[in-house]
C-alpha cells in the first residue's frame, strides 16, 4: 500500500474561477449599513466635500475604508479588496481618488471631523431604539469609560515622540460605551495625541468626555444616569470638579493615586471597618476587601464625592509596591453615587476593566498603527477605526444572538465575514448562495433574517 507523502490533500488550482465571491460574509454589514442608515448619514454629512461632476460620494469613499478595516485593513490601500467584488459592494474608488479625499478631510480640520461624528452620532440614536433590550441603555444607565491606548509608530510620523513606556509613537486618549457582560461596546470618542502626552493630564480628559457625550442620545449628555469611569489617571481636582459641575450632574467612578495620605490612613482602618469585596455572582471574593474613608481626605474634592478604598492579597509571584500595606494591594477611588453599598460599587468599578477588551479590539481593527503621516490625516484615520469598531458592535447588537454577540473582531472574521459564496444572477436578481458545508453559515442567514425584519430608514 503506497503511504501518502502529505497529510492533506493535493488539489490543482486554476485562476479561472467566475461568480465566486470571497468575503461574502461581510453582506451582514453591508445590511446592517442599510438598516441604521449608516451610508446616508454620512453621504449627507459630507456633500460639500463632493466635487460637482465627481463619480464618486465622499460618503461612500469612507465608508468603504471602515468596512475594509471591519475586514482586517489596516491602511488605504486594503480597500483593494471591496474594489476587486463590485457585484456586492458596488463600485469602490481607486487608490488615489482615496488619498485626494482623505488630503481634503484632512485639510479641512475640525469641520470635517465633526461632519462625520455628527453622522455617528445620528446613526447611533438610532441604533439603541432599534436594539431595544439590547441596547447599552436599556437599564436606563450608560456607563462610559476613559483609558489611553500607545500606538507604536514604525516611522518617523508627526507628533510621534517617546511614550511613558520607552516606547515611540503616539497616545490617544479613548472613550467606549460598556454594553455589560452579555455584549461588547463601541467607541464614541478618540483624541488623538502625541506619544510624551501625560497620563494625568485633565484637560484632555475633559476634552475627550465632551466628545463621548455628545455622541450620546440628548438625554444623556448630562444627568446621573451617565457614568464616567477611569483609571487613576483621571483622578485629578480639574477633571472631578468639571464631572461634577452643577448643571452637568454626571455619575463618575475615578481612580485615585494611592498617596501618602491615604496609605496612612490604610493603616488605621480597624479591621471591623472592612468589607467583603464580591463578585459578579454576588459571591465573595477571596481575600479582597473594601472601606470607605472620611474625614479630611475629601477636604477640597466636590460635595458627594465618596473615597473607597480596597485591599486585596496579590497573587502568587506579584511584586509589591511602596504603597501597599502589610502584604496587601491597596487601590482606591472616588464615587459621588449615594446610597449603595461599598462593595457594590467597588464591583462596578472593577468591571472599567471591560475597556482592555475594547482596546484590544480596536488594535485588531486598524488601531495597531496610524498609517498615514500628518497628525491631521491621522485624525481621520481614527474616525475611520471609529466607524469600524461601531459596525463591529452594532451589527451583533442587532442581529447576532447567545455567545456570538460576544465574539472579538478576529473571531468575527474568522467565522462569519470570510464565508465564501457563488453569486447567481436571475430574474435581474443576484443571489449570494452561500457554501452549505461551512459551519456557521446558518448563524449568517438566521443573523439577515433579523435584520430584515428591522424597518428601513426613511
Amino acid at each position: 500500500m503506497k503511504e501518502p507523502i502529505s497529510s492533506y490533500p493535493r488539489v490543482c488550482v486554476q485562476g479561472d474561477g467566475r461568480q465566486v465571491v470571497s468575503q461574502a460574509g461581510a453582506v451582514l454589514l453591508l445590511e446592517t449599513v442599510r438598516k441604521i442608515g449608516l451610508d446616508q448619514a454620512i453621504s449627507a454629512q459630507l456633500a460639500s466635500w463632493r466635487k460637482p461632476r465627481t463619480v464618486h460620494d465622499p460618503g461612500k469613499v469612507l465608508l468603504d475604508l471602515a468596512l475594509a478595516v471591519v475586514l482586517g485593513g489596516d491602511c488605504l490601500a486594503d480597500v483593494a479588496m471591496l474594489r476587486c467584488e463590485p457585484a456586492v459592494f458596488g463600485p469602490v474608488a481607486s487608490d488615489p481618488t482615496v488619498s485626494r479625499l482623505i488630503d481634503a478631510l484632512a485639510a479641512s480640520g475640525e469641520k470635517a471631523l465633526q461632519a462625520i461624528r455628527s453622522a455617528r452620532a445620528e446613526v447611533r440614536t438610532r441604533v439603541w431604539s432599534l436594539a431595544g433590550k439590547n441596547a447599552p441603555d436599556a437599564d436606563g444607565q450608560v456607563t462610559v469609560d476613559l483609558d489611553g491606548v500607545l500606538v507604536i509608530a514604525h516611522s518617523d510620523k508627526e507628533d510621534a515622540a517617546a511614550t511613558w513606556k520607552k516606547t515611540y509613537g503616539h497616545h490617544p486618549l479613548t472613550a467606549f460605551v460598556d454594553h455589560g457582560p452579555g455584549g461588547t461596546g463601541e467607541p464614541v470618542a478618540a483624541l488623538l495625541r502625541p506619544g510624551n502626552a501625560g497620563s494625568n493630564t485633565a484637560a484632555d480628559h475633559i476634552t475627550t468626555a465632551q466628545l463621548a457625550l455628545a455622541q450620546l442620545p440628548k438625554k444623556y449628555r448630562r444627568g446621573r444616569q451617565t457614568l464616567i469611569r477611569t483609571d487613576s489617571a483621571g483622578g485629578t481636582h480639574d477633571f472631578v470638579f468639571w464631572l461634577a459641575k452643577r448643571g452637568r450632574w454626571l455619575s463618575y467612578s475615578v481612580g485615585m493615586t494611592v498617596s501618602e495620605a491615604i496609605h496612612e490612613h490604610v493603616l488605621k482602618i480597624p479591621a471591623s471597618a472592612w468589607t467583603p469585596a464580591v463578585e459578579s455572582d454576588g459571591k465573595v471574593r477571596d481575600g479582597a476587601w473594601v472601606a470607605e474613608f472620611t474625614g479630611t481626605l475629601l477636604d477640597g474634592w466636590p460635595k458627594g464625592m465618596r473615597l473607597i478604598v480596597r485591599k486585596e492579597r496579590p497573587h502568587p509571584g506579584a511584586q509589591l509596591r511602596i504603597t501597599d500595606a502589610d502584604g496587601m494591594r491597596i487601590t482606591c477611588f472616588a464615587t459621588n453615587t449615594p446610597d449603595r453599598p461599598i462593595a457594590a460599587l467597588e464591583l462596578r468599578h472593577r468591571l472599567r476593566a471591560r475597556a482592555e477588551d475594547r482596546i484590544r479590539a480596536a488594535r485588531a481593527t486598524g488601531l495597531r498603527n496610524l498609517p498615514l503621516h500628518t497628525t491631521a490625516q491621522n485624525k481621520v484615520w481614527l474616525e475611520i477605526v471609529q466607524i469600524a469598531l461601531d459596525l463591529l458592535a452594532w451589527m451583533p447588537m442587532l442581529a447576532l444572538t447567545g455567545k456570538a454577540r460576544l465574539w472579538e473582531p478576529r473571531r468575527l472574521r474568522f467565522r462569519l465575514f470570510s464565508a465564501a459564496a457563488q453569486l447567481v444572477t436571475t430574474s435581474r436578481r443576484r443571489i449570494l448562495r452561500l457554501t452549505k458545508h461551512w459551519p456557521w453559515t446558518g448563524e449568517i442567514t438566521a443573523a439577515l433574517e433579523r435584520l430584515a425584519l428591522l424597518p428601513t430608514p426613511g
